[in-house]
C-alpha cells in the first residue's frame, strides 16, 4: 500500500523542518477554503462546515462521517482539516493493516485524553470497506458515546460495504473526482506558494498538460510528480520543467493526443475500425493510447456499446451485454482499474463474429419512414379495448398466434405501403445463423414467401 502522507507523524516533521516534508504534505489544506474541488460539500451552511463549527450554533451533527469517493479526491485531507478546525487530536488507521485491537487502543486512548486533558479525538479510518461486519460493529460504542469523532473513508459504495447501524449513525458525504481544472489550480498554487516551491521553477503549458494526464484526477499523485520533476530540473540548473524532464522523471512518455481535437476522434475511430476488422492487437493499441492520454473512460465505454450493436449485433448476442456491463463497471470504479474492464470488453468485441445486419435493417426502415411510407396500421392490429372500437372494425379478425400449434398466424402485420419490404437481412456469421433460419421460416409461415 502507498504510504499515506497525511499522518500525525508527517505533521510533526513538517512543523520541525518544513523543507523536509513532501510537497503533498506541505500543500495540505489547513482550512476548508483551501480544499481543492468538492464545492458541493463546501457551501456555506453545509453539513461539513457545520461539523467544523462554522455558522450559528457551533459544531453540530453526528459524531461519525463517511467519506465516499475515488482515490486522491481529498478524503484524508478533509478528515485532517476537520481535526484542525475543531482543535481535536488526529489519529489515523488503515483497515488494511489495523484490526479490532488497534481500534480499541485508539478508542481507549481517546477516552483517556478526553478525561485527563479535555482533548477530543478524530479517528480517521481509511478503507473501512475492508473491515468485516464484526470489526465494524466494534466501532459502534465509540460512535454512540461520542468517545471519538469517527471519519471513515471508502472507495466502494457504502450502502453495500458499511453495516447499516454504522451507516445510519453517520453523515455520508460523496466526493466527486477532481477535474483537470482542480488539479491545475493546485499545481499552480504549489509552484508559487511559500510552503510550496516558492517560484523556484516554472511549468510550461505542454508539461502541465502531461502532468495532468499523469495525475488522472489524483491530487497527491500530481504533487508528487511535480516535486520530482522540479527537483530534476533544479539539479540541472534549469528554472523551467521541460516536457523532456518530466517524461524522464516519471518514466512516462507524453502521448500526442488532444482530447478536444482531431486526435481524440482519429484514435477513437481507429479503435472502432480495428474492432470491426477483428484486429485485437491494433484495437488494444488504440485503447492503450486513449487510456494513457487520460481519455474519459466513459467515452471509451460508450463507443464500445455502440460497436457491439453496430458491428457485431446478433452474430454474438453476448457482445452488447458485455459492453453494457463494462460501461457500468467503468462508472463505478474509474481509472486505473477501469483499464482492465475496457481491455476485457475490447478483446471480446474484437474477436466476436461480426454482423451489421441490425445497422442496415434499421437504416432501411428509417429511410422508408422518412420517404413517407408509413401507411395506416391494418385494422385487425388496432386497439380494440375501448368502447366503440368494434363499430370501427378495429381488432376484428385478428388471429392470436398462441392459439395455433406452431405459434404463428398467416396474417398481415405491416402497412400496405411496405408489406413486401424485407429490412432484416441476416448473415450466417456466428450465432446469427440461427436467426437466418428463423427469419426464413417465419416469413414463409406469414405467407410472404413460397414454401
Amino acid at each position: 500500500m502507498e504510504p499515506d502522507l497525511f499522518t500525525a507523524a508527517a505533521e510533526e516533521r513538517q512543523e520541525k523542518d518544513p523543507a523536509a516534508s513532501p510537497l503533498a504534505v506541505r500543500m495540505r489544506p489547513r482550512t476548508l477554503d483551501e480544499v481543492v474541488g468538492q464545492q458541493h460539500l463546501l457551501k456555506p451552511g453545509s453539513p461539513l462546515r457545520r461539523l467544523v463549527g462554522e455558522g450559528s450554533g457551533g459544531p453540530a451533527g453526528p459524531s461519525s462521517v463517511i467519506l465516499w469517493g475515488p482515490p486522491g479526491t481529498g478524503k484524508t485531507t478533509l478528515a485532517y482539516v476537520v481535526s484542525k478546525a475543531t482543535n481535536k487530536r488526529f489519529v489515523e488507521l488503515s483497515a488494511i493493516t489495523a484490526g479490532v485491537k488497534e481500534v480499541r487502543a485508539v478508542i481507549d486512548g481517546a477516552r483517556r485524553a478526553t478525561g485527563g486533558f479535555g482533548t477530543e479525538t478524530v479517528l480517521f479510518l481509511d478503507e473501512i470497506h475492508r473491515f468485516s461486519k464484526a470489526q465494524q460493529d466494534s466501532l459502534l460504542p465509540a460512535v454512540e458515546n461520542r468517545w471519538v469523532t469517527l471519519i471513515a473513508a471508502t472507495t466502494e459504495n457504502p450502502y453495500f460495504s458499511v453495516i447499516s447501524p454504522l451507516l445510519s449513525r453517520s453523515l455520508l458525504l460523496t466526493l466527486e473526482p477532481l477535474t483537470d481544472d482542480d488539479i491545475r489550480g493546485l499545481l499552480r498554487r504549489a509552484l508559487d506558494a511559500e510552503r510550496g516551491l516558492k517560484g523556484a521553477v516554472t511549468l510550461p503549458e505542454d508539461t502541465e498538460e502531461h502532468l495532468l494526464r499523469i495525475a488522472g484526477g489524483d491530487a497527491r499523485r500530481a504533487l508528487t510528480a511535480l516535486e520530482a520533476a522540479a527537483g530534476a530540473a533544479l539539479d540541472q540548473d534549469e528554472r523551467e520543467i521541460t516536457l523532456a524532464t518530466l517524461e524522464q522523471t516519471v518514466d512516462r512518455a507524453a502521448v500526442k493526443y488532444d482530447r478536444d481535437g482531431d486526435q481524440h476522434y482519429d484514435v477513437a475511430s481507429a479503435l472502432i475500425k480495428s474492432i470491426r476488422g477483428s484486429d485485437v492487437d491494433a484495437a488494444l493499441h488504440y485503447l492503450a493510447r486513449m487510456i494513457e492520454a487520460g481519455e474519459d473512460p466513459r467515452f471509451i465505454a460508450r463507443r464500445l456499446m455502440i460497436s457491439a450493436s453496430e458491428d457485431i449485433g446478433l452474430a454474438d448476442p453476448n457482445a452488447l451485454p458485455i459492453a453494457v456491463a463494462a460501461a457500468q463497471a467503468v462508472a463505478m470504479i474509474g481509472f486505473p482499474e477501469a483499464a482492465l474492464t475496457l481491455s476485457h470488453a475490447t478483446i471480446a468485441l474484437a474477436l466476436a463474429p461480426k454482423s451489421n445486419s441490425a445497422t442496415t435493417a434499421i437504416g432501411a426502415a428509417l429511410e422508408d419512414v422518412r420517404k413517407g411510407l408509413a401507411g395506416s396500421v391494418p385494422a385487425h392490429l388496432r386497439d380494440g379495448h375501448y368502447k366503440g372500437a368494434a363499430k370501427l372494425g378495429h381488432a376484428q379478425g385478428y388471429v392470436y398466434p398462441h392459439d395455433l400449434p406452431e405459434g404463428i398466424a398467416e396474417q398481415q402485420y405491416a402497412p400496405d405501403t411496405i408489406k413486401d419490404r424485407e429490412y432484416y437481412a441476416p448473415t450466417r456469421h456466428g450465432a446469427e445463423a440461427r436467426y437466418a433460419d428463423a427469419v426464413d421460416w417465419t416469413r414463409r409461415h406469414l405467407g410472404r414467401r413460397r414454401p
